[in-house]
């Protein structure tokens, strides 16, 4: 062994925008970093769906408003087809109708696209590693979506009732947009504890990663306008 050089292997991300100047730029981005590794690019949804079926990347990082088939659309293909890509929606928009629409489809994670590099670069790492990366600002937009929702139509999530007061206790905290380490603090926790406490709440919610979790959050009233805020929800 010589001990020099990346002691993984390189995360394997294609790149798909309609626009070639972003589709390069992300590319530059990423492409310095040895820890990535960008295999292709894609300028449509079809397209993407394509390469990721012949170069089974481990990340798609998705612009979610594309022609020909749109973000939303080639995430639900992705997942239903090559479900170890895993897809990174990327928006123009701070707050993109097609937020929800890309989770549920089954991206692990969405980003605004003027997020800085080392945001990108980070997301991706989470994303790969079948964490939920939502940036926190895009969470809060996500609360007033549903908080506006009337409740009738919000449908009712199965496995609540198997939830036990403190597992309910870190999923609100949760869908506020605390991390672990945040959860941990607020709670006088362990990092491991929190994460014993996730996996339970997705198994009994039957969600596949924290996007999801925090959606039927939304969906099932646990969040509301008066407990939207961090310190609401650490106070209540």
């Amino acid at each position: 062994m010589t001990g020099t050089g990346p002691t993984l292997p390189r995360i394997r991300v294609l790149i798909v925008d309609d626009q070639p100047l972003v589709r390069r730029g992300l590319s530059l981005i990423l492409s310095p970093d040895p820890s990535f590794e960008v295999v292709g690019e894609a300028e449509n949804g079809g397209q993407a769906v394509t390469l990721a079926r012949q170069l089974r990347p481990d990340v798609v990082v998705m612009d979610i408003r594309m022609p020909v088939l749109d973000g939303v659309a080639a995430t639900r293909e992705l997942a239903a087809t090559v479900p170890g890509s895993r897809v990174l929606a990327l928006s123009t928009f701070d707050m993109d109708e097609y937020l929800v629409g890309a989770l549920r489809a089954g991206a692990y994670g969405f980003l605004p696209k003027d997020s800085s590099p080392e945001e990108l670069s980070a997301a991706i790492r989470t994303v790969h590693a079948g964490d939920a990366a939502v940036a926190p600002r895009l969470l809060t937009r996500l609360i007033s979506t549903y908080v506006r929702a009337p409740h009738g139509t919000r449908p009712n999530p199965t496995g609540l009732d198997e939830l036990t007061p403190r597992e309910v206790e870190v999923w609100r905290l949760m869908a506020t947009g605390l991390d672990n380490t945040e959860i941990a603090r607020a709670l006088d926790l362990s990092l491991s504890t929190v994460k014993n406490y996730i996996t339970s709440i997705f198994g009994k919610l039957s969600v596949r990663d924290r996007a999801q979790a925090v959606i039927v959050a939304y969906e099932s009233g646990l969040v509301t306008a008066r407990g939207a805020t961090k310190g609401d929800e650490q106070t209540g």
